[in-house]
C-alpha cells in the first residue's frame, strides 16, 4: 500500500527521473538515504517498472504525429501485426482497443509522402481512420 510520501516520490520522479536522491528527499521531506530506500522498495515491488526519456520527434525530422484507428478485415489479425512489425521506424505505440476499432496506432512520419506510402501498404491488411495531431 502506498502512502502520501510514496505518491509524492512518484510524482517528482515522473517530472524528472534524473533527480538526485538528495534533491528528491528535500522535496518529500526525507533524507537522501531514506528516499533511496523508498525508491528501491517501489522498484522492487514493481510500482516503478523503469525509467525513460521523452524524445522530441520533430527535432529528429518526424514532423507528422498521427493516430490511426485500425479496423481489421477479419478476425485473423496476423497479417496486420506482421506488417506493423516491418514498420517500427514509424511506430510510437500499437494499442489493442475496444470500441470503434481493433487497434489504435500512434505514429510519426517525416513527410506526407511517406505517410501516404505507409497508409497504402496498411490498407492491404486493414481499413483505417486517420487523425493527425494539430497541437499537443
Amino acid at each position: 500500500m502506498l502512502d502520501n510520501t510514496d505518491i509524492k516520490i512518484l510524482d517528482e520522479l515522473s517530472k524528472n527521473s534524473r533527480i538526485t536522491m538528495k534533491e528528491l528527499g528535500e522535496k518529500v521531506h526525507l533524507t537522501g538515504p531514506a528516499t533511496s530506500a523508498r525508491v528501491e522498495k517501489l522498484e522492487d515491488s514493481g510500482v516503478i517498472e523503469g525509467y525513460t526519456i521523452k524524445i522530441n520527434q520533430a527535432k529528429l525530422g518526424f514532423n507528422i504525429h498521427a493516430f490511426i484507428t485500425i479496423i481489421t478485415q477479419s478476425t485473423n489479425h496476423k497479417p496486420y501485426l506482421s506488417f506493423i512489425k516491418t514498420q517500427e521506424q514509424y511506430l510510437v505505440s500499437n494499442y489493442k482497443i475496444s470500441g470503434d476499432g481493433c487497434y489504435l496506432l500512434e505514429c510519426k512520419f517525416p513527410s506526407n509522402e511517406l505517410m501516404n506510402q505507409f497508409l497504402e501498404e496498411l490498407n492491404e491488411h486493414a481499413n483505417y481512420k486517420l487523425s493527425i495531431v494539430i497541437n499537443k
